[in-house]
This record gives C-alpha cells, structure tokens and sequence, in this order.
C-alpha cells in the first residue's frame, strides 16, 4: 500500500478464506482508498481454482498495466512497482521479474532458494535471448489488454497450475517481453517448511511444462538430456579404462564453468551465499527432477494449493 508511484491501485481478491482476512480487510480499506477488494465465497457444489479468482481481480483491475503477485509475497522495497513498469516500451506487453524466497537458517530453505536461482537462470536468460518460455506469477507484469486478447485463462483452464507460466508461454513473443533484475524489483516469498510441502509444490510446477510450445520443450529436454550424458560419459569413461586424471579433469573444467557462471548471476539475483551449493544441486537434480516428471505422469494432482 506504501508503494512509491504515483498512481496504482491495490487489488486484492480474498478468495474463499477461513480466517479473519476478510474482516481486516474491510478495516482497513477505509484507510487506503486505492485498495480494492474482491471477494469470493465459497460454494459447495462449485470448487474454482487461483485462475478463477485470479481473472476476477483482472477484471477489476482499473488500469492497464497488471503487476502481480501472491498472498504469501511481498516487494522488498516501495519503489518495485515503478521499477517494474520502467521497462514497458511501446511493443512490450509482458515483463518478467526475479520472486525470491526469505532467507531463513537450514538446509532446506537453501535447497528451495538454489532450486528457484536455478530455474531463474534459465528463463531468464531464456528471455533475454528473445525465447520467453516462462514467467513466475510471484512476479509478474503484462497488459490488461493482452489477458484479454488471448482470451485470459480458457486454454488451459483445464490445468490446475499454470496462470503464469502457462500464459507467458502462449503470449511471448521475441518482441514484447522484457526482463526486470534491478535488485528493488525483486519480490520476496515464505518458502515452505518441510520437505515434502516443497515436493508438492515442485510437482504442482512441473506438472505444466508439457503444455509448453514444443521448441520450448524440445530446449529444456535437450539442456537435461545434456545433463544425463554428461555424467553418463563420464561413467563410461571410467569403465572403459580411462585414466582418472583425464576423468577428473573434466568434470573440474565443468564446475569451474558452472561456479562462474552461477556465481555471476546469483551476485546480480543476491544469492551469492549459496553458491557452494552448487555442485550438490547439480548431482541431486541428476535423479529428482526425472523423478518428479514420472509422478506426474502417473499421479494427477486434483488441487491448486
């Protein structure tokens, strides 16, 4: 609500909560009177997801650019907005920002951030090289006017997940993305508490990636079966007799790159303390990812949340 811009309204839609959210919500909005507030009931005979609600607050929405995040984010600084929409040029319609998570002491919150650093790398890089594939709804900008033109959610509204990869995916284009990394940009997420909380939220992630263009796919496929091969060379190189030096020298001169160029990018994302991380990622990744895209496929998830 503090946000330094000079006009912007705050949309909130209080979709269906238990707790007291709708009563503080009502408190407070004679205090702001840019707040808007939308809210849905719940209804026995009719479950709806994040993509229902989330078109309600769109279409509530009294301005044209959209700046989105969720319940559980928030901007580290005031001056995210305007940083945000600094990179609208008159042909961009979608900007794609960096959701970190909070840093909190454990392994388990450093293995949730290296995942997200890791998959952020990717896509945006993706977009800088013009091959938007993906963006995070956690931090995410496009025009309303866009939303609308594809007809916001209806093809795929059959999918649980997906109201911001998913839609990024069918609506990028080489010339109306741009990608936000000013450091007061970022938004910041309470990131789970348990393992297997995160598993399932990994998995509800995943489980959209088939419905990406198919040059999309074939390029992450080929970036993990790049991967598979390498350590699978590696093995082979081992069996048939190769002397260890030549095997150990080469998975060196992969790491080496690998800390450089994850070193660089997690300086410019502010997760440069887990850089060390790294090469345990990397091996883990190898068995974890293949196994979570088999359970998708043979275990279907009924719900958003």
């Amino acid at each position: 609500m503090d946000q330094d811009y000079p006009d912007f309204q705050v949309v909130v839609v209080n979709d269906c909560s238990w707790d007291e959210s709708g009563s503080y919500l009502e408190e407070i909005q004679p205090l702001y009177s840019h707040l808007k507030v939308v809210t849905l009931n719940e209804q026995e005979k009719y479950r709806h997801g994040k993509k229902f609600a989330l078109s309600l607050g769109i279409k509530a929405a009294s301005h044209e650019l959209l700046l989105l995040t969720d319940a559980d984010c928030k901007p580290v600084s005031k001056n995210w907005i305007s940083s945000m929409v600094s990179r609208y040029q008159p042909s961009t319609e979608i900007v794609i920002g960096y959701g970190a998570y909070k840093k909190t002491p454990g392994f388990l919150n450093k293995w949730i951030r290296m995942d997200t650093v890791f998959n952020a790398i990717q896509f945006l890089s993706a977009s800088l090289l013009k091959s938007t594939y993906m963006g995070v709804g956690r931090n995410l900008s496009y025009k309303k006017a866009l939303f609308f033109k594809n007809k916001g959610f209806a093809s795929h509204s059959h999918v649980m997940s997906g109201d911001d990869d998913l839609f990024v995916n069918q609506t990028a284009t080489k010339s109306n993305t741009a990608v936000e990394l000013h450091p007061e940009s970022f938004t910041e997420s309470i990131p789970r508490d348990t393992f297997f909380s995160w598993l399932k939220q990994k998995k509800r992630h995943m489980s959209t990636g088939k419905y990406y263009k198919a040059n999309h796919k074939m390029k992450i496929g080929a970036f993990f079966l790049s991967h598979l091969l390498f350590y699978a060379a590696l093995i082979i190189l081992m069996v048939i007799g190769c002397r260890w030096e030549i095997v150990v020298g080469v998975a060196l001169v992969r790491l080496l790159i690998q800390m450089f160029i994850f070193g660089s990018c997690m300086k410019k994302l502010g997760e440069f303390d887990i850089l060390w991380m790294v090469p345990i990622f990397d091996l883990i990744v190898l068995f974890l990812y293949p196994s979570i895209s088999i359970s998708n496929l043979l275990f279907k998830d009924k719900t958003w949340k």
